[in-house]
């Protein structure tokens, strides 16, 4: 009897640790003020967001990214790289420059994006691309 109480105390313990976790999420209303998209230098690209109503400096990365990948697809490329982004906040306005490298291939690395997967799931989680 002892391990079937454990097991319910460990579920209910879940339960209860995703509603906040829920409950936060639909709070979430971002308003996406643009990307301003610049080439640096053959295939790297800059990347500069702008958004309000983030949650926290990954929202902001993650507008960046679906905006790295729809522009890695127009450029006729599959891939791309994270290079470094950095996140500012000011005046309830959350801002990313980021940069990426584009490329046909997998490039090299552990930040590697496979654009046409991250457009589709930027679409599907409602984050705009370029």
């Amino acid at each position: 009897m002892r391990p079937a109480v454990i097991s319910f105390l460990a579920l209910a313990g879940c339960a209860a640790s995703q509603a906040p976790d829920t409950a936060s999420r639909a709070a979430f209303t971002p308003l996406y003020e643009g990307v301003e998209t610049r080439l640096m230098d053959g295939d790297l690209v800059n990347f500069k967001v702008a958004m309000r109503g983030a949650r926290d400096a990954e929202d902001v990365a993650r507008y960046a990214e679906c905006a790295a990948a729809q522009y890695t697809l127009i450029r006729g490329y599959g891939f791309a790289r994270h290079v470094r982004t950095n996140v500012a906040q000011e005046a309830g306005i959350w801002s990313a420059d980021a940069v990426y490298t584009i490329s046909p291939a997998l490039p090299r690395g552990l930040k590697t994006i496979d654009a046409e997967v991250t457009v589709a799931d930027c679409a599907a989680t409602g984050v705009p691309t370029v």
